[in-house]
């Protein structure tokens, strides 16, 4: 129970050698408080998130596991728990629906699956995938995943294993932004935001100062700049395009930066960046 955020089942009490009377008299006795069928909480614990997370997920039975924004809380890729609990059953499995639970049957191949901290959760290759795809901000979630607990590669094999799943081509897309693809594809983008909203005056692939810029609107000197996945930027490239933002800026041009994420994420708050750095150069 100390493992467990002061969790247990009826069934891992009995595994324990408690007998059945003895689980019912601590019930009864209020040492234990009953969270659903067949599970309980010691009294002096609190009914936290990770409580609430082990209740669904312990409910579904022993093949249950945490999952997608879940099991990305769990693994400490998110700093708050999502609104519903994810939770993945086999296909064998007939359980009800609980409008607090996202439960889907779907059978997970071993190398997918894990025990965190006395939970069973999807490895974290598989959750960045499936919480990409689940979360509106889901790229940032690969993106940071990729900086400090994964790479490309892994994402992919990953990816080919499950291809089968709800939300694979979603997640393929994904992958191949933040691959070679994501800045050519951020370009175009761009170039589908900026006609689609009626402004002109703007060229790509500019050059100035030595650099190429990827879009400068020369009459009001504004100059955009489009940067990929963070994962990809080292410490020699951040020091490059901060110089070269640096001679830009002397140069008299307003420099505007916008990632991946924002432009997909965030178009209108693009293009309010853009006008406003445009009327104050007119």
């Amino acid at each position: 129970m100390s493992r467990q955020d002061g969790i247990i089942t009826r069934a891992q009490a009995l595994e324990c050698g408690m007998s059945s009377s003895t689980v019912t008299r601590q019930v009864r006795s209020g040492e234990w408080s009953t969270l659903a069928p067949g599970i309980y909480l010691r009294a002096d614990r609190e009914h936290t998130e990770s409580v609430s997370l082990r209740a669904a997920v312990y409910c579904a039975g022993r093949d249950a596991v945490a999952w997608g924004p879940s099991a990305a809380w769990w693994h400490g890729l998110l700093d708050r728990p999502p609104g519903h609990h994810y939770v993945t059953v086999t296909h064998r499995r007939a359980l009800p629906q609980r409008h607090e639970v996202r439960l889907r049957r779907r059978d997970l191949h071993w190398k997918d699956t894990v025990v965190v901290r006395s939970l069973p959760v999807t490895a974290l290759p598989l959750t960045v995938l499936e919480a990409a795809v689940e979360l509106p901000n889901g790229s940032v979630l690969m993106d940071r995943a990729l900086q400090r607990h994964t790479s490309l590669e892994v994402l992919q094999r990953v990816h080919l294993r499950n291809s089968g799943r709800h939300g694979a081509r979603a997640a393929a897309r994904l992958l191949w932004s933040a691959g070679d693809g994501g800045h050519s594809e951020a370009e175009r983008i761009l170039h589908r935001l900026l006609r689609t909203a009626g402004l002109i005056g703007w060229r790509a692939h500019a050059r100035s100062c030595g650099y190429e810029i990827d879009v400068v609107f020369d009459a009001e000197r504004v100059a955009i700049e489009i940067d990929g996945w963070a994962w990809h930027r080292d410490a020699q490239r951040h020091r490059r395009d901060a110089e070269r933002q640096n001679v830009l800026v002397n140069a008299g041009w307003h420099v505007l930066r916008f990632t991946w994420h924002t432009l997909t994420q965030d178009p209108e708050g693009v293009l309010r960046q853009i006008r406003t750095a445009m009327s104050r150069h007119r």
